[in-house]
């Protein structure tokens, strides 16, 4: 862990979403050196399913050593914005520090979705971050030393990072373009910086998108609190970064990462964006490696465009080998309870040995798994190859994906592109959580 240094006491920070997460870890963090924070989120009452309000981090940051002042406010609405600047210049006597942390994801296919979450991220993630960077601006340009540190990725044009979600990708990379342009824009003025996690958060958001048992894949919000607090001390002469938490801390001299680690010794979860091996998940063959693989299949006589059909047709003869047995599997262990929780219908598209189409159906009385098309209409459409479903679902694998299991995490396995889901995430999420109750039993 970074040691406190007290360079921040006194200083005032702004910071969007703080009411929990990394938003409120940053503050924490710095209120430990006495600093005073706007914690500038809009969860004023209770969430049925979120822990925190803005109320609740108040009375965390002055018990930490800070001063707190809570405002309302959602950074699509340009006024709330406004008032919260005001009102922290009027309490504080200034703004040093902003922290644009606030943000809203959907990890869906451009056909899947909906207008209304299009706006929704294009509003809180490129849109906030701007109006809450133009309103903070003047105050800041008033201070000695001062900051603005987005949670945004450095911009990696990977189409792979396009393909599954893209929405939220230009989303975030909106975010990383308020840095680009700012920086220069204020370069000598205002230190303008990008902060993102190598390794996946264990968040509330995070619980939502990798259900059931995710966190031992992750690491705490701490190691962001530790590294962006490590860029808000410096100079202002420090600006125009895109910055990796791991990789700034390692500079700075922190040796063990175990300490931000939910289940140290656990294989890690890479972050989104970022194509690089990293030292604590073998990314590199999920990257690179299976996609050459998977390439030279696809050119194959037997897996060209028509792969799936083909193999759908000798496997219609008699389906049989892991695929075969996992589905058969599936199709023992699901109950009447399964059903009613569930309530899905899953298409699967194989390519690869064993593949073709295969189905779940979770939603028909009794239920039922196998070969061809489902006796219903999918709501759920999900297309890797039939290796990777094996590995996903049975942990049986010639490289496995990690140091001590052979299992492919499902997340992992939609984050690097090797599962393309189509459909109601929700019940894709619903689905990963039932498997992952049967894994005895595959």
């Amino acid at each position: 862990m970074l040691p406190n240094t007290g360079k921040l006491a006194g200083c005032t920070l702004f910071i969007t979403g703080a009411s929990r997460g990394i938003g409120k870890a940053i503050a924490l963090k710095a209120a430990k050196d006495g600093a005073n924070i706007v914690i500038a989120a809009k969860t004023a009452e209770p969430h049925p399913t979120l822990p925190g309000t803005i109320y609740t981090a108040a009375e965390e940051i002055e018990a930490a050593g800070g001063k707190a002042l809570p405002c309302i406010v959602n950074v699509r609405e340009e006024q709330q914005i406004m008032n919260a600047v005001e009102k922290a210049v009027k309490t504080f006597g200034g703004i040093d520090i902003l922290v644009n942390n606030a943000s809203a994801i959907s990890l869906t296919g451009t056909l899947e979705t909906a207008t209304k979450t299009v706006n929704l991220m294009m509003d809180v993630n490129v849109r906030g971050t701007y109006l809450t960077s133009k309103a903070c601006l003047p105050h800041l340009r008033k201070s000695k030393n001062p900051h603005i540190l987005n949670l945004s990725p450095p911009m990696n044009l990977n189409p792979m990072w396009f393909k599954n979600h893209c929405a939220y990708t230009i989303s975030k990379y909106g975010m990383s373009m308020c840095v680009l342009g700012m920086a220069e824009e204020f370069r000598g003025e205002v230190a303008v910086n990008a902060l993102w996690p190598k390794t996946a958060i264990h968040t509330a958001a995070m619980d939502m998108l990798g259900g059931a048992g995710i966190e031992k894949q992750c690491r705490k919000t701490d190691i962001l609190a530790d590294a962006a607090y490590c860029i808000l001390t410096k100079p202002k002469t420090f600006t125009g970064n895109f910055i990796i938490d791991e990789v700034l801390l390692r500079e700075e001299g922190v040796k063990d990462f175990d300490v931000y680690a939910i289940a140290p010794g656990h294989p890690l979860l890479p972050d989104f964006f970022l194509d690089v091996e990293i030292d604590t998940t073998a990314i590199k063959q999920e990257r690179y490696g299976a996609a050459k693989e998977e390439k030279k299949s696809s050119v194959s006589p037997q897996e060209g465009a028509d792969g799936a059909k083909v193999k759908a047709e000798s496997a219609a003869a008699k389906p049989s080998g892991p695929v075969a047995e996992t589905f058969r599997v599936i199709q023992g262990a699901m109950t009447e309870e399964h059903v009613r929780s569930t309530q899905g219908v899953f298409q699967f598209e194989l390519s690869g040995e064993g593949g073709g189409t295969w189905y779940i159906d979770l939603k028909s009385k009794g239920g039922s798994a196998g070969f061809g098309k489902p006796p219903v209409a999918a709501d759920v459409v999900m297309s890797m190859s039939s290796a990777d479903f094996v590995k996903m679902f049975t942990g049986e694998g010639r490289r496995p994906l990690s140091r001590d299991t052979g299992k492919l995490k499902p997340t992992l396995a939609f984050m690097s592109g090797k599962l393309r889901i189509k459909g109601n995430m929700a019940l894709a999420i619903k689905l990963e959580k039932m498997l992952s109750q049967l894994t005895s039993k595959l």
